[in-house]
């Protein structure tokens, strides 16, 4: 019996030590690509169906606009390009994506999180404030540099994920700009704010659209 508990106990142990590496990250593919197409008779791989191998094309693997400067001429004073699986289908199961950011002097990227992946930032031009807050397991410190321009010109930097479709998760956006709007009354408890103020939150958040991650044209 104590043989077979003790099996039975380091069996768990790998399993749960396999499923915490498979959902840390995309999937290790099977093939050397996989290009995600919207014909509903492809083979659905990693959230996207696949086209035939041998029909793809270059096309499927390029994308041009990461010269192009984002437009920052909105509440925030910044724009962000991305070039995921949407813009690269060839990205599909390949586990990588890129995203331009642009930012007009005192612009910033609202605190958010990516669900599916972790980032890198290399700033290009100007200077910035880029950072993130661990989790409560870790006093929630703040790692302070943020996504905000603190110089007086424009600044420019390029962010590289480790996910095909990283996702994004603002914050804000999240919480008083959801579609049906959070009851006022739980938002105002949970954030210590007064109703009134809320219902503002909610009004400018609910109205704007996603500045966060647009998609150029």
């Amino acid at each position: 019996m104590k043989g077979l508990l003790q099996f039975l106990i380091a069996k768990i142990i790998l399993l749960a030590l396999a499923s915490s590496v498979v959902t840390c990250y995309d999937p290790s593919p099977l093939q050397d690509y996989c290009v995600a197409t919207s014909n509903t008779n492809g083979v659905f791989v990693n959230g996207r169906l696949c086209k035939d191998p041998k029909l793809g094309t270059s096309n499927d693997f390029y994308f041009s606009g990461l010269n192009t400067p984002g437009n920052t001429n909105n509440r925030l004073g910044s724009s962000v390009t991305n070039v995921d699986v949407r813009r690269i289908p060839g990205l599909n199961t390949l586990g990588v994506a890129i995203s331009r950011f642009d930012f007009a002097p005192g612009g910033q990227i609202p605190p958010h999180i990516h669900p599916r992946a972790s980032q890198m930032i290399l700033v290009l031009e100007g200077t910035l404030l880029v950072g993130f807050v661990s989790s409560n397991d870790y006093n929630s410190t703040l790692f302070s540099k943020f996504h905000a321009n603190i110089g007086k010109t424009n600044a420019v930097a390029i962010g590289e994920v480790g996910s095909q479709n990283p996702g994004v998760v603002p914050i804000g956006k999240t919480l008083f700009g959801s579609r049906p709007l959070i009851d006022t009354r739980l938002l105002a408890k949970a954030f210590a704010l007064d109703v009134n103020t809320v219902r503002y939150l909610q009004r400018v958040f609910s109205s704007e659209e996603n500045i966060v991650t647009p998609i150029v044209n």
